[in-house]
């Protein structure tokens, strides 16, 4: 094989891959996604997010979870971890973002203002106005929620996202026949950006057996017996695939079950199963995946721990550069000819050319200059 290229191993963690829970509301999704968490990775590996109006975690007792009010908080929030994520984070694997309508809400916000700033005569109310408008702005949310996600995969963070649904009419494309389908509560541009990226889509909705009914009296029309539906037994479900296309659920494991009861256990197995059935293609011995599957949380493990710094030395923090830049300069100041020169060195060696415009420096590189300077 060439430079480029190279056979996918599948990974046997179910946390290596993106995972959705939809459903009705008050159905369960967030203690199912709580229960989950805690059975794969414990009560110190998960940190569940109650983002905007939600309060999914206000009656769930011993829930580890942060309220998220605005965008400015979740930023706070996925920052933290991200710089810190070695340090105050070493067992977090896995954040519960709950939900996915209350995301959209604040990133929306956040997007209006983005754009406001950057084109203060001609401000934008909404998000239809903004960024040019034509669902440039819907597009500029989604990328921004699709970015913070992926900000905690890059230090080994995967994601569940719980949402909301409800039940929408559609049009076939083909036989331009109408029909039902069960999906996600927000606007489908979000979702189906969201959508293409989850591994698992889990469907929670309540299963009814319904039967016909005699009542013990008669049309006096048709002489017929009339009849009432009466639900005779219900359960709670879950559905990662539906043929007839009327739940919007599905995987990008060809093999995972249709459907199984509302449970964290059966949830994990399902995965679990749908996983192996597609590893076992490669056709190695149990021995063998077993050891490529350690060497493969150990180069996880080291890669976030990298990109860990990484994020930490990149940092831009433009108020606290322009703080560092005048102490730089009334240290700078102070120096003799033979001083300066050696600053300039420094300044070489941690990749800043100069002060006049430092909103692209790294903020970690100028406090390394400080630190410099305190030292000479």
């Amino acid at each position: 094989m060439g430079k480029y290229g190279k056979k996918n191993e599948v990974s046997l963690n179910p946390l290596d891959f993106n995972i959705c829970i939809l459903g009705e509301s008050k159905i369960g999704k967030t203690t199912l996604a709580k229960e989950i968490c805690e059975k794969l990775v414990g009560e110190e590996g998960y940190l569940h997010l109650d983002i905007g109006k939600e309060e999914g975690a206000s009656a769930i007792q011993g829930i580890v979870t942060e309220t998220v009010e605005d965008w400015a908080k979740l930023t706070d929030v996925v920052e933290d971890i991200v710089e810190n994520k070695t340090t105050d984070y070493p067992d977090l694997k896995v954040v519960i973002w709950d939900t996915l309508d209350e995301l959209v809400i604040l990133a929306e916000s956040e997007a209006i203002r983005l754009y406001n700033r950057k084109n203060p005569d001609k401000k934008a109310e909404t998000i239809d106005a903004a960024w040019g408008g034509f669902q440039h702005g819907q597009e500029k949310a989604s990328e921004m929620i699709i970015d913070v996600i992926w900000r905690l995969k890059r230090v080994g963070v995967s994601s569940i996202v719980v949402g909301h649904v409800k039940k929408s009419d559609m049009v076939d494309a083909v036989t331009q026949e109408s029909y039902s389908k069960v999906t996600a509560d927000t606007n489908k541009k979000y979702f189906n950006a969201l959508k293409n990226k989850m591994h698992f889509i889990g469907l929670a909705y309540i299963d009814r057996e319904i039967v016909k009914e005699k009542t013990g009296r008669k049309n006096v029309v048709t002489k017929q017996d009339i009849t009432v539906n009466k639900v005779v037994k219900e359960s709670r479900v879950i559905s990662f695939r539906d043929d007839t296309y009327s739940v919007d659920s599905g995987s990008r494991f060809a093999e995972i079950i249709d459907r199984i009861p509302f449970d964290a256990d059966e949830f994990i197995k399902a995965m679990k199963d749908a996983i192996m059935a597609e590893k076992k293609k490669s056709g190695k011995s149990d021995k063998e995946i077993k050891k490529e599957q350690e060497a493969r949380e150990t180069a996880k493990e080291q890669a976030a721990i990298k990109a860990s710094e990484d994020a930490k030395k990149n940092k831009i923090d433009i108020e606290r550069n322009e703080e560092l830049k005048g102490i730089i300069k009334e240290k700078f100041l102070a120096l003799d000819k033979e001083a300066r020169t050696v600053f300039k060195n420094k300044m070489t060696e941690v990749g800043v050319d100069g002060f006049t415009d430092v909103s692209e420096t790294p903020t970690m590189a100028l406090e390394t200059l400080i630190d410099f300077l305190d030292n000479m």
